[in-house]
């Protein structure tokens, strides 16, 4: 079975990676668990702290149009990490692919074992 996956790829403002990295881990990444959204893995680049990357997972890019749609509209959002989020990146790259779901767990145990 086949997993929508979605990558973005930050670059962030000139030493924002740390504030940007807690943001995720702390309110970013729950807040898109309680919204039922399967990040695969998250974090800054081995390369350079101020470069990041997201990785969701989703049935189908319907599904993900549609839960993501949502997701950005919702208040939790709007009100929550939005801003301080939007403020650290310069610059964004989305790549969307089809991966089988053996794949999507294998980037998930290895982002695992990184932390």
């Amino acid at each position: 079975m086949n997993k929508t996956v979605e990558i973005l790829q930050y670059t962030l403002h000139k030493n924002a990676g740390d504030a940007f990295h807690t943001i995720m881990q702390e309110i970013s990444v729950p807040l898109h668990q309680r919204h039922g959204i399967d990040v695969v893995a998250y974090g800054n680049s081995l390369h350079d702290l101020d470069c990041y990357y997201l990785i969701r997972a989703f049935e189908s890019a319907e599904t993900m149009n549609a839960v993501l749609d949502a997701f950005y509209a919702c208040s939790d959002w709007r009100s929550g990490p939005r801003e301080d989020i939007i403020r650290c990146i310069e610059t964004s790259i989305k790549v969307v692919i089809n991966l089988p779901s053996i794949s999507v767990d294998g980037l998930r145990m290895q982002a695992q074992n990184l932390i």
